[in-house]
């Protein structure tokens, strides 16, 4: 493809990044997003770079050692077969395709297809159920479906052309090989707007339904220059991300950050995680940049890391907090620290630490290259706070934002309202300009990088017969963060942990005929509502009850619960709850407490922030003082880096210890949740 204006800008806008990729200051300063009128991303970027390229772009190594590399080259004139195919087949500009794949070849393909059709994808992840899949397929208005497993729209109506990848091929359902071998000479049926839209992304949640978030031609291919600075990508670098497909982190760190940079995606597929294994594929086939959710690195420190004998040049971690003792050991033994950043479904990375910069422990970073971060006071709504919302300034709006909540006006414009994106995130920033991660301002916290609504877990919990009161607080779990716990204030003995997962999975099953951010007919629900910051601390009221044991799911290769849990910290033991705040201490190794975190703070912090908008929204819509249903509407944006989705700090500063010195490294930000 020969180069046109716009990939002219992209690859002018790539290099400086590249130029300062450790001049933060420089690149911050001077770095202005392309904006070009028509971009295509697969057609002005991908195939521009990919003409005579022999280099790798993809490559995917399997468990049991097979695998498959494709060049740049392959991948361009493959992705342009496909996109014929799909075209013979009824595909057409601005149809919603829903893709449903693991991290196998076909995926990429797919991808790279659809956006040179001008087609949108609707990324769903490879193990999501029936009411999930209906939800997406009605509410994405989807009239193509691939998947790798047919079976799991067995009870997904529609008249949506059905496609399978492999040799399950139940009946109506055509063969992806067919669209292999259609020719390769693909031309464009027109120009691609800039905003029309590329993605539908449907957010991670808990009870209620998903938001869809919107992206365009540009907010994600081009906004991801900054998840590629962010990272430290150069080309020529062989990147491992490891993330599930179908949330915003994968594409993330899967896709374009790495292309952008003309690095080839890596991918190792395994069942359960290995982390010897993981390490060996990572030596012998030469990665030089890992991404990986906190999850995998607590279970990675847990191995002997210098196994790994040529360890990456920049290591990143994202979704989640990620605390000092795993940071220092992967420094001990690498070499190198992981750096964090932050991000959502709904933007690419906004704050980081970016290559080469001084960096302080439990600090997210600084505003990333094209992105202008304020902190809005929790009140007022001022910005210019210490402490306060985390918020993207509008007046020069950045290309890596979300066009908006598809479907949802409302929802958009109170994001973006008075000139800012809101992210529902508490921060507070330093005298350097550094940002801190405080807490979430809805009381939402995340399990295994997956993004949970106390109130929804408790407006489900509330319809057990047996259950009158209900609160459900984050209990502090060594590998998965936290993971929730529920308490009553009334004997429910009866109900039992089962009991409690049933009421919480049949809202799940049961809520396609709500509104969005409706929570059923317990209204507020705040007189059936105990205090969750009292009931985190005091263990004689109430009555406590794990939900879960049994309700576990696979997300990146390894088994992490949904709504499951436990009260115990894995390094000191099963505590009762008033000997620790909610979220729990950093343990040591030999599990004496290291003090409180940020994250007990933070939790605290943004339960105040947020009673206190409540407090002032209910004023001002019920001046008589009646209580109106609360909803989940701003309840969770999606973090990444996903999976964020993407991305917490790393942890905390821990009173009494010499904090980590951060001096080298790299990091990136996704699910999250993908989340991203």
């Amino acid at each position: 493809m020969p180069e046109t204006v716009a990939t002219e800008e992209f690859r002018a806008a790539r290099d400086f990044l590249l130029a300062h990729r450790e001049d933060y200051a420089t690149a911050h300063e001077g770095f202005r997003w392309p904006r070009p009128e028509h971009f295509n991303w697969a057609l002005d970027w991908f195939d521009v770079i990919a003409e005579g390229n022999d280099r790798t772009a993809l490559q995917i190594v399997e468990e049991d050692g097979s695998g498959t590399k494709l060049s740049f080259a392959e991948l361009s004139e493959r992705s342009s077969r496909i996109a014929m195919g799909l075209r013979e087949t009824g595909v057409r500009a601005g149809d919603r395709i829903l893709v449903m794949l693991g991290n196998q070849v076909e995926l990429w393909e797919t991808a790279l297809a659809a956006m040179k059709l001008r087609a949108v994808l609707v990324p769903a992840p490879p193990l999501l159920g029936p009411a999930d899949l209906r939800d997406r397929v009605g509410r994405g208005k989807v009239k193509h479906v691939i998947a790798r497993d047919p079976a799991r729209f067995a009870e997904v109506p529609g008249g949506h052309t059905r496609i399978a990848v492999g040799e399950d091929r139940p009946e109506g359902w055509l063969p992806y090989d067919r669209l292999r071998a259609a020719c390769a000479d693909f031309v464009p049926d027109g120009p691609t707007p800039a905003d029309t839209t590329l993605l539908l992304y449907f957010t991670s949640g808990t009870t209620a339904r998903p938001k869809l978030v919107e992206h365009t031609h540009t907010s994600y291919p081009i906004g991801h220059l900054s998840t590629m600075y962010w990272i430290g990508l150069k080309p020529g670098d062989v990147h491992l991300n490891i993330s599930s497909p179908g949330w915003a982190k994968h594409a993330w760190s899967n896709l374009f950050a790495p292309w952008n940079a003309e690095a080839t995606v890596f991918v190792h597929n395994y069942g359960r995680f290995d982390a010897a294994r993981l390490m060996a594929e990572m030596d012998r086939h030469g990665v030089t940049s890992f991404c990986a959710p906190p999850t995998v690195w607590r279970m990675l420190v847990q191995a002997d890391l210098t196994q790994l004998r040529r360890p990456p040049r920049e290591v990143v971690a994202a979704g989640e907090p990620l605390n000092p003792e795993v940071i220092e050991q992967v420094r001990r033994a690498w070499g190198v620290t992981v750096r964090d950043g932050f991000g959502q479904t709904e933007t690419a990375v906004q704050i980081a630490n970016s290559p080469g910069q001084p960096l302080k422990t439990g600090s997210m970073g600084r505003p990333s290259p094209g992105y202008r971060v304020e902190l809005l006071d929790p009140v007022s709504g001022a910005p210019g706070a210490a402490e306060g919302e985390i918020a993207l300034d509008l007046s020069v709006r950045p290309v890596g934002l979300m066009a908006g909540y598809h479907g949802d006006p409302d929802r958009t414009a109170q994001a973006l309202a008075g000139g800012y994106y809101r992210t529902g995130d508490i921060g507070s920033r330093d005298a350097d300009g550094y940002i801190t991660y405080v807490g979430r301002a809805d009381d939402v916290f995340k399990a295994s990088d997956y993004k949970i609504s106390p109130f929804e877990l408790e407006s489900a919990l509330l319809e057990h017969e047996a259950v009158a009161e209900a609160a459900v607080v984050p209990a502090p779990d060594a590998l998965r963060l936290a993971v929730p716990k529920a308490w009553s204030g009334d004997d429910v003995t009866a109900l039992g942990a089962q009991g409690a997962l049933a009421a919480v999975r049949h809202r799940r099953d049961h809520r396609e005929g709500q509104g969005q951010g409706d929570t059923g007919e317990q209204g507020d629900a705040g007189e059936h509502r105990l205090p969750r910051q009292d009931m985190a601390r005091v263990g004689g009221q109430g009555h406590a009850q794990e939900i879960g044991g049994g309700d576990a799911s696979e997300d990146d290769g390894h088994r992490t619960a949904l709504a499951v849990g436990a009260d115990q910290g894995r390094g000191g033991g099963r505590r009762h709850p008033d000997e620790q705040p909610v979220h729990g201490p950093c343990d040591g190794p030999d599990g004496e407490q290291r003090g409180e975190p940020r994250s007990e703070r933070g939790q605290a912090v943004g339960g105040r922030v947020h009673r206190q908008r409540a407090a002032q929204q209910r004023t001002a819509r019920h001046p008589d003082g009646q209580r109106g249903q609360r909803g989940t509407a701003d309840a969770d944006p999606e973090r990444v880096g996903g999976h964020q989705e993407a991305h917490g700090p790393h942890g905390d500063v821990q009173p009494g210890r010499d904090p980590v010195q951060h001096t080298d490294g790299d990091e990136f930000g996704g699910a999250h949740d993908e989340r991203a």
